[in-house]
């Protein structure tokens, strides 16, 4: 359950978003259940459908019956590989890190996920905080060499 602080005309509102789907919500607000019907403007583009791809480094040494479509990533940035909340960012700029060490960990699909660093090098850029947002392939971190 999330729970947010709203001010709506100037009055403080307690929120609890208890469900949500694409098309309703059950809130609770200050202590009363509504359930809320969202609605979709045409324009409104849905969330993409996610796919599951087989983790890389499991893949890497394997020969492959199929070609399956290349994700080129630059050298050391670290993609977010689906939507979700940041939260707990374990390094900053300058840090140095080992292939594999946890980076970030971050909710998505209500389970928590841990970060990897895809080399070893020395952290240039942290785009993300605890309590950010973030869709799918948007950049969170770069290493450096």
């Amino acid at each position: 359950m999330r729970n947010y602080k709203f001010n709506i005309n100037g009055k403080p509102f307690g929120v609890n978003i208890k469900n949500l789907t694409d098309y309703q919500a059950i809130v609770e607000v200050n202590g009363a259940e509504y359930t809320v019907d969202i609605i979709h403007d045409a324009e409104t583009p849905r969330a993409p459908e996610l796919v599951h791809s087989p983790k890389t480094r499991e893949v890497q040494n394997e020969p492959s019956k199929t070609k399956a479509p290349e994700r080129t990533l630059a050298a050391g940035t670290l993609k977010a590989p689906l939507p979700g909340l940041i939260l707990e960012v374990l390094v900053k700029k300058g840090d140095e890190v080992k292939h594999g060490q946890t980076v970030l960990r971050m909710e998505a699909m209500k389970m928590e996920n841990n970060i990897l660093a895809n080399r070893d090098g020395v952290i240039q850029e942290v785009k993300v905080k605890s309590g950010d947002s973030v869709l799918e392939g948007d950049v969170m971190v770069e290493i450096g060499g």
